[in-house]
């Protein structure tokens, strides 16, 4: 069982300094997490023992459930001290709600320990569930599993199929797609994660072949035949819950990049002038756009974030404006942030190429968080035909 004294049963945790508690330990070991391409032990241990990975677990379950704006900021704080920490902070926090859509003792089963993490990914090639007596006979590929090398169960998404091949209907009488949840021993990883950025995040692929997963241990994502928790977060969509914890990630790569440009601007003198950096008032004028950016992407994110947290309202009766303005704000966020982490590169020059300063890392990092779906332009397309009248494809944002 968890510490009881981690997970109150009152809104009295400042989770925000609970991250801040960590960052220490995070910066001192960030070359061990680019070269070992996963968050180390002794890093996970710290984060486990804050309870980080255990904010969005309901509290009937043992977890903190904390207050959405105020996990997300503590992601924005890992983040902005590793972005690989943050990030799989992030994806951990997305997969732990599962534990809302559990039986108690499942949820107690996967999420009870304190180093549990949930890992999943999208399918990486044909996959699917043959429904038999008592659960399911699985099979598969996945990929993009961040954190799997520290997680304790992964949780593939699937077809369900009749042993006579047929597609399954769920109770709303679409195509039936189930997560199954599987001890991480039970499957077999794939190590693909050679890449430019958020290289310790370890998100490699994994398969199965004619594994049975018993059916309690499964479940349909986001699925209110399955809600077992009446809190707002678990009525959020997936999708939506990752449009802003990523966004938060970027948020807290890019300001220690800015704050990073402005130490160095009061000593660097560029080349063919006799004025260091922040004497330049092409490079004032420059970095108050930046700056800007960043900030006014960020209070937009929160705004709309606690407008709707304040309304009382769940998703389902969120007005659809506000949930496209929730898109636009949450990719725009993501959008700026890689602006300001640009900027901080090019006009830090040739010092920003190096290992010891965190330009190159950080510019790598917000890169790589901005080729994933929730940082795709699209997104403002779609948020867009909302605000304009027009029909959205798959009618929701």
């Amino acid at each position: 069982m968890p510490d009881a004294a981690l997970y109150q049963t009152e809104d009295t945790i400042d989770w925000i300094a609970r991250a801040q508690s960590v960052v220490p330990v995070i910066e001192a070991a960030i070359p061990r997490t680019e070269a070992e391409r996963k968050v180390p032990a002794d890093v996970m241990a710290a984060m486990h023992d804050a309870g980080l990975f255990r904010m969005a677990i309901p509290r009937s379950v043992g977890g903190g459930e904390a207050p959405i704006l105020e996990f997300l900021q503590a992601i924005e704080v890992i983040a902005g001290a590793d972005a690989s920490a943050g990030w799989c902070l992030g994806q951990g926090m997305g997969c732990s709600r599962s534990a809302a859509f559990l039986d108690p003792e499942i949820a107690q089963d996967v999420f009870g320990p304190k180093d549990a993490v949930l890992a999943w990914g999208p399918p990486a090639g044909p996959a699917k569930a043959v429904a038999i007596e008592g659960g399911y006979r699985v099979s598969g590929k996945w990929q993009f599993a961040s954190g799997i090398m520290n997680a304790t169960w992964v949780g593939p998404n699937l077809p369900v199929f009749t042993e006579d091949g047929e597609r399954r209907q769920d109770a709303d009488g679409k195509p039936e797609n189930r997560c199954m949840l599987i001890p991480k021993s039970q499957v077999k990883i794939n190590d693909v994660w050679q890449v430019v950025g958020l290289r310790g995040t370890g998100s490699n692929g994994f398969e199965v072949e004619d594994l049975f997963v018993p059916e309690a241990y499964s479940f349909i994502r986001d699925s209110a035949h399955f809600r077992r928790e009446d809190g707002l977060l678990y009525h959020i969509a997936l999708t939506t819950y990752y449009g802003m914890a990523f966004a938060s990630v970027a948020l807290g790569i890019a300001r220690p990049a800015l704050d990073a440009f402005v130490e160095l601007a009061a000593s660097k003198i560029a080349n063919h002038t006799a004025m260091v950096l922040r004497e330049n008032p092409a490079v004032q004028r420059e970095f108050a756009q930046a700056e800007a950016g960043l900030g006014s992407a960020r209070a937009y994110l929160h705004e709309r974030i606690r407008l709707l947290v304040e309304s009382g309202l769940k998703p389902a009766d969120w007005p659809k404006e506000d949930r496209a303005r929730l898109r636009i704000a949450s990719t725009n966020a993501l959008c700026k942030a890689r602006d300001a982490v640009s900027w901080a590169y090019q006009a830090a020059g040739s010092a920003a190429i190096f290992d010891k300063n965190p330009f190159e890392k950080r510019l790598r990092d917000i890169n790589t968080v901005c080729q994933q779906a929730q940082g795709q332009p699209v997104n403002f397309e779609h948020g867009a035909m909302v605000l304009m009248g027009l029909d959205l494809p798959g009618g929701r944002v």
